[in-house]
């Protein structure tokens, strides 16, 4: 868990609305829910390592002594937004689109890019078992990752249904399927032999797990193997359909079968997908869960979702030099300072004309009493990257005018009050591409 320096902020909040701004030309809409959920909606939704990696909430006041846990901090997005479909149902359309960009919390073990809060950027659509569902999906997150910069990026594409009838095939039985999938989405984090170790700690049979792994070094052998079941041969034509579909869309080239793809949380149900970066790893991951809403309300209701991992993205924009130096540009457009007592009054006048004039502004809060504190000033204005100082005394009042010293070229000149908002706006030197201007305004790349 940790601070965000202004820099930081910055550069996160570039991001979210990268995200925010793709997701809502997609249709979808935006939700947010509560830190806290009661223990028992979040509990035995995530398998059994996932269970160990939630913040459980001890009882508070008359039950604090019992030691008892009646609330956790939310895990992940997904189970939260399967509470409020079910509890919401009449209110929503019968296609029900979100998204939603909130922290969550595991307590697991930092590394590079994996910390115990971070936030997710989720779109989950409820409501269908189309394909065109899964497509839209896989287009969103890649139009998200293309307009920040991304090209090497693969959407990996698997189906739960296809590993299962693997699984079956090469003679798992059915009560250990959840720990096989467990290891399996490990594969390439450890290794194949470490796998395979962990398989047969499990209770797998070493032939067995040597099948298993096998079928993924070899697509015809997985091929064969998942259509000696009926279950295998539609997964099989929804991920080639999925494939087809995604051709026609900003994932054109990226998406691949990958019959290796498990995603440990116990609740999918179909397709899953996982964004895969070479030498990096993923950035975010999902899948189809028809099957969750249901335990809450009884009534199954398809869904499918997908979840971009800020952080981690964050980190390899970082490493890679990917942001722009609109993005990380920390300072004002004009620093004003205050002449003397008798001008504060005119200054922050003309702070509040620049704001208004849509200029970034801070105003030096010391009065300049010599030549030396004007040297400070224009040294602090240096080290905040200001533009432009605005230098206003009791003369330029009486003339009307403010004196203005561009920092990048040396230049100071007298320019009339009436014009200088207008003056600094246009000039080539002084306003860029603010952040907020980048992610408000449709680009090419986008």
């Amino acid at each position: 868990m940790r601070d965000f320096l202004p820099e930081d902020v910055r550069r996160r909040q570039y991001v979210i609305d990268v995200v925010r701004r793709v997701y809502e030309r997609y249709g979808f809409e935006p939700l947010e829910t509560p830190a806290l959920e009661n223990i028992e909606t979040l509990t035995g939704k995530y398998g059994e390592e996932g269970n160990q990696l939630i913040y459980k909430v001890l009882r508070r006041g008359e039950g604090a002594s019992t030691g008892e846990t009646d609330l956790a901090l939310r895990y992940d997005l997904t189970v939260p937004l399967a509470r409020v479909v079910a509890d919401n149902r009449g209110k929503l359309p019968k296609f029900f689109k979100r998204y939603q960009i909130q922290p969550v919390w595991r307590a697991d073990r930092p590394a590079r890019g994996r910390f115990r809060e971070f936030y997710q950027c989720d779109v989950d659509a409820i409501g269908s078992t189309s394909p065109v569902v899964e497509v839209e999906m896989i287009a969103a997150v890649s139009e998200v990752l293309q307009a920040l910069g991304f090209k090497d990026f693969t959407v990996q594409l698997n189906h739960r249904a296809l590993l299962t009838a693997m699984l079956d095939a090469a003679g798992v039985e059915a009560a250990k399927h959840a720990d096989a999938l467990i290891a399996i989405d490990k594969l390439d984090k450890i290794g194949h032999e470490k796998v395979k170790e962990d398989l047969v700690a499990r209770g797998i049979q070493r032939r067995a797990a040597d099948a298993c792994l096998s079928a993924f070094e070899d697509l015809n052998a997985f091929d064969a193997m998942v259509r000696k079941s009926e279950l295998g041969a539609s997964a099989s034509a929804n991920v080639a359909a999925i494939m087809t579909l995604a051709d026609a869309t900003p994932a054109a080239g990226h998406v691949k079968f990958t019959p290796r793809l498990a995603r440990g949380l116990s609740y999918y149900t179909g397709a899953i997908m996982e964004i895969a970066v070479e030498g990096i790893g993923s950035l975010g991951g999902g899948g189809r869960y028809d099957g969750l809403i249901g335990m809450f309300s009884g009534e199954q209701i398809p869904a499918c979702g997908f979840s971009l991992g800020l952080e981690r993205i964050l980190v390899v924009m970082g490493e890679r030099a990917m942001f722009s130096a609109d993005v990380d540009k920390s300072g004002p457009d004009v620093l004003v300072t205050i002449f003397d007592e008798m001008t504060i009054d005119e200054s922050l006048r003309l702070a509040s004309e620049l704001r208004g004039g849509g200029l970034r502004v801070e105003v030096y809060p010391e009065t300049l009493r010599s030549g030396k504190d004007l040297g400070k000033a224009f040294k602090y204005a240096d080290t905040r990257q200001a533009r432009f100082v605005a230098v206003l005394g009791a003369e330029e009042v009486n003339l009307g005018k403010v004196k203005i010293k561009n920092l990048s070229t040396g230049e100071q000149q007298a320019v009339p009050r009436a014009s200088v908002v207008s003056a600094l706006a246009h000039r080539p030197s002084a306003i860029g591409h603010r952040p907020s201007d980048i992610v408000d305004r449709p680009s090419d790349s986008e």
